[in-house]
């Protein structure tokens, strides 16, 4: 699939556009209609401790996705549904044979997920429409909105599949039967909910796409900083690995017998550790989920499975990471006597934003007044995927502790509005103004 990449643009001469408007235009959304929004949505899959639980595909991630497009049609936007469930709301633009300028973001969460991860990007989008409707500004190109399915891979891996198929990384096929734990296929789910849609995945142009979000980090609350300007997006790998030793008795068998699957998984988590601290600081790398068998009190477990997952910006170093894995897993494997089976299931270059779309958001938040540094994305973003088919870059604002993927996760609601004024800016910028 070739990229349907738009023509590069002048970010400063678009910005002039912008700066020429009447103050009674000036391009700022309505903060409290936003936050009343996301705390709307917050309700749907609320968790005790003030979170969210919404995993892809199940009933409540219909009950969102309707309210979303209740809202959009109320908005004044058509409603499309791809068929991997991918869901677009459209602004008409003055020339709308012209492709669109996109945002978006997904709405399903972890399993004791947060209010604002990836929601924040979606309602953002609407805010965005909802306030050049209030404003009576008409852009040239299109302004489109989206939820994209299964971005967190939590229900279905891997993550971000759909926009994947979007960006044709993935085929449909592909991303219509992966399973979840009880065997239910993508595409079962999407037709049980209704939003199985009619449109062909991807294959259009896009002038351009941004995409807003929680930093899900510590960086720009601690510097008191309000923006991050998003330059690239961090590489990924993902594997999954399975030491096999022998079940045994706890009691009888002597230390010097066993072949503790267990042992060989602890030592790679130090592994893992020890990797990612030897490529500091922008290298992250973690073991995130052991099943230990047969998880029995008094039995030597003979099978372990475990993730890893590795993440750089730059792909020589990715890729040096990756060795120094698999020599210390064979390594141990060799020392405790155990077998391994080692899978690399997921992975995505670094990936460098276009240059215009960055300098569209710096410009943004340089009008609207707000500090900002550059920054790189450490998670991985339907943005990513997005940027194999369309210019693009993102919008980070704080979220306090830089805590995410957690019930406690929170942002202050002027951060809300500060990353959808600046989400504004650089789309207008993009769809120029008339």
């Amino acid at each position: 699939m070739q990229p349907l990449l738009s023509s590069p643009f002048d970010a400063p001469s678009k910005f002039a556009i912008i700066a020429a408007m009447s103050e009674s235009k000036k391009l700022r959304v309505n903060g409290e209609r936003i936050w009343d929004t996301l705390m709307q949505m917050a309700k749907i899959g609320a968790t005790e401790k003030g979170g969210c639980c919404r995993l892809a595909l199940t009933d409540l991630d219909k009950e969102a996705r309707d309210l979303y497009v209740k809202w959009c049609k109320e908005a004044g936007c058509s409603i499309r549904i791809d068929k991997i469930g991918n869901v677009f709301a459209r602004r008409d633009g003055e020339d709308n044979s012209l492709p669109p300028v996109m945002t978006g973001s997904h709405i399903d969460t972890q399993p004791t997920g947060g209010r604002f991860d990836g929601v924040y990007g979606v309602m953002a989008g609407l805010e965005v429409i909802r306030a050049l409707n209030d404003l009576n500004i008409k852009t040239k190109h299109p302004i489109e909105t989206s939820i994209w399915t299964n971005e967190e891979g939590s229900r279905f891996a891997p993550a971000m599949v759909a926009s994947g198929v979007f960006a044709g990384v993935y085929e449909l096929d592909y991303g219509l039967s992966r399973e979840d734990a009880d065997g239910k296929t993508m595409g079962q789910e999407l037709e049980r909910i209704g939003y199985a849609g009619p449109d062909n995945v991807g294959g259009r142009p896009v002038h351009a796409f941004f995409e807003v979000h929680i930093e899900q980090g510590p960086i720009l609350e601690e510097e008191e900083t309000t923006i991050g300007v998003v330059t690239d997006g961090q590489g990924q790998r993902w594997y999954e690995l399975t030491f096999s030793g022998v079940e045994s008795h706890a009691g009888p068998t002597p230390m010097n017998r066993r072949k503790d699957a267990l042992l060989g998984t602890a030592r790679v988590i130090e592994l893992v550790n020890k990797i990612g601290l030897d490529n500091a600081p922008v290298a992250c790398a973690t073991v995130g989920m052991v099943n230990v068998h047969p998880n029995s009190r008094n039995v030597i477990p003979g099978k372990v499975f475990s993730t890893l997952d590795f993440r750089h910006p730059k792909d020589d170093v990715l890729a040096g990471m990756d060795k120094a894995m698999r020599e210390g897993v064979d390594a141990i494997a060799k020392e405790l006597g155990l077998t391994y089976e080692l899978e690399q299931i997921f992975y995505y270059a670094p990936i460098p934003f276009d240059e215009g779309c960055v300098s569209a958001v710096r410009e943004a938040s340089i009008e609207c007044g707000y500090s900002h540094r550059d920054i790189v994305a450490g998670a991985g973003h339907d943005a990513c995927y997005l940027s194999k088919v369309a210019p693009a870059s993102m919008v980070f604002v704080p979220c306090v502790d830089g805590i995410s993927h957690n019930e406690v996760e929170d942002a202050k609601p002027e951060w809300i509005t500060a990353g959808a004024n600046v989400l504004m800016g650089a789309m207008v910028s993009r769809a120029i103004a008339v």
